[in-house]
């Protein structure tokens, strides 16, 4: 039988506190092993479950600190990478302010506070909904019986992006583009596709007349027909290719560096924008093509082509790419008015 504890007598069996730190000492072998489990006593508890076996444990004052890193084992690891990057840097955030803060504790007026005083408005609100998901998922953990202290709390309001880029704009962009970026322009514009799919992009995925996609946001499967303008892409892709460095190794992919690999984000953002202030385009982001893809698509093809295109599961997603930046073309009234009758000389 293990002596008697002198101090820190709420803890449960196997746990210690060390300074600030709490950990879980088990005995292999007739040596002690002392397992770290933080230094907050909530996530510790909930460490010290885990290692226990234990299902449930009864956790006093939850603060937002465990039930973020509970989200952030259980629920992120099944997000898309880019959504993963973006949680991430926006629970730096909320942990920064309510981290230590009981979850009982955090009340609209805390919420409303957070969303006033935080520079960025549009930042705010992506971090006032992650706060209100770990919210949710906390409740049906049994962290806490609150009510959820964002609903009814109004975020910023945010204006839409509306530009959209003219082909002679897009034209004078791909004239100054080095050769993997006008790859990816062009790709970018006859596909409708974001930039990360586009970069992802292979030879194998050539399939039966179609380029065949998997989108990394939504996992939506499409197959773009190659033909047309996108045809003469393809041909020129997979003939003509780029001269690589001596001694690099070619990959499979469409869009490709000097070395024969694939652009990364951040250098496909450096590229485009070098090329975009060299034409003297301002205001032009990459993710600008798609929404031009989309507005052009539908001034020409039937209604609900451009949907499929950009893969969205909604009209109104849809729309928004289109309405807000050029407005649809319609016909004008088809009622004929009735002419006045001529008056008698």
């Amino acid at each position: 039988m293990g002596r008697r504890r002198e101090k820190n007598l709420s803890l449960p069996q196997h746990m210690y506190q060390k300074g600030n730190s709490y950990y879980f000492v088990s005995r292999e072998n007739g040596k002690y092993k002392w397992i770290p489990l933080g230094n907050d006593l909530a996530v510790a508890r909930l460490e010290w479950a885990k290692l226990e076996n234990i299902a449930d444990v009864d956790i006093e004052s939850v603060t937002f600190s465990v039930a973020a890193a509970r989200f952030a084992r259980d629920v992120m690891p099944e997000k898309a990478a880019k959504t993963q990057e973006e949680y991430t840097r926006q629970l730096r955030k909320l942990n920064a302010v309510f981290g230590n803060v009981p979850l009982d504790a955090i009340t609209p007026q805390f919420v409303r506070r957070y969303l006033d005083e935080r520079g960025a408005k549009v930042a705010a609100n992506r971090e006032k909904a992650l706060l209100s998901t770990v919210f949710n998922h906390a409740r049906e953990w049994g962290y806490t019986n609150a009510a959820n202290p964002c609903a009814g709390v109004k975020g910023h309001r945010e204006t839409g992006r509306d530009r959209y880029i003219e082909d002679a704009e897009l034209l004078k962009v791909i004239s100054c583009a080095c050769r993997p970026l006008k790859d990816a322009l062009e790709l970018a514009y006859y596909t409708g596709q974001r930039p990360s799919d586009v970069r992802k992009l292979k030879r194998t995925d050539i399939r039966e007349g179609a380029l065949s996609i998997r989108q990394n946001k939504t996992k939506a499967a499409l197959r773009v027909a190659i033909e047309g303008p996108l045809l003469d892409i393809i041909i020129r892709l997979t003939t003509e290719l780029p001269p690589i460095e001596p001694g690099a190794v070619r990959t499979l992919y469409l869009v490709q560096d000097e070395k024969g690999q694939p652009l990364t984000k951040s250098n496909l953002h450096y590229r485009f924008t070098k090329a975009r202030k060299l034409a003297g385009i301002p205001n032009f982001q990459f993710r600008d093509i798609r929404a031009k893809s989309a507005t052009d698509t539908e001034e020409i093809a039937a209604m609900g082509h451009a949907q499929r295109l950009l893969g969205h599961k909604t009209r109104s997603m849809t729309e928004h790419y289109v309405k807000d930046r050029l407005g649809y073309r319609v016909a004008p009234t088809p009622k004929t008015l009735p002419q006045p009758k001529k008056r008698r000389a």
